[in-house]
């Protein structure tokens, strides 16, 4: 049982990424970081251009999940993973906040 349970598990979580919720916040994200570099790039300048680089990816890759594309390619699918997505942009996120510390 225990077994059948955790298979059970495994789905969900690999369906979370897929929800609509889900797609929502990553466009959400992914806008409101878009904004916020194009519109006052001071804030985002203390990241440096390996960290914003990030950033970017992180953002590229909300509004690929947000919009409902699904890479075919396992390359692509792992570069363009919604987890990868949003943990980029929250490492990114936390760099700045401890930054202005």
């Amino acid at each position: 049982m225990a077994t059948a349970s955790g298979a059970g598990r495994g789905r969900r979580l690999r369906a979370l990424p897929e929800s609509v919720p889900a797609r929502g916040l990553s466009l959400l994200l992914a806008g409101g970081w878009s904004l916020l570099v194009l519109l006052y790039p001071a804030a985002v300048a203390p990241l440096g251009h390996g960290r914003l680089s990030l950033l970017l990816w992180g953002v590229a890759i909300g509004f690929v999940h947000g919009v409902g594309f699904t890479p075919r390619h396992p390359v692509a699918r792992v570069a363009l993973s919604p987890l990868l997505g949003w943990a980029l942009v929250l490492l990114c996120a936390w760099s700045l906040w401890h930054k202005a510390l």
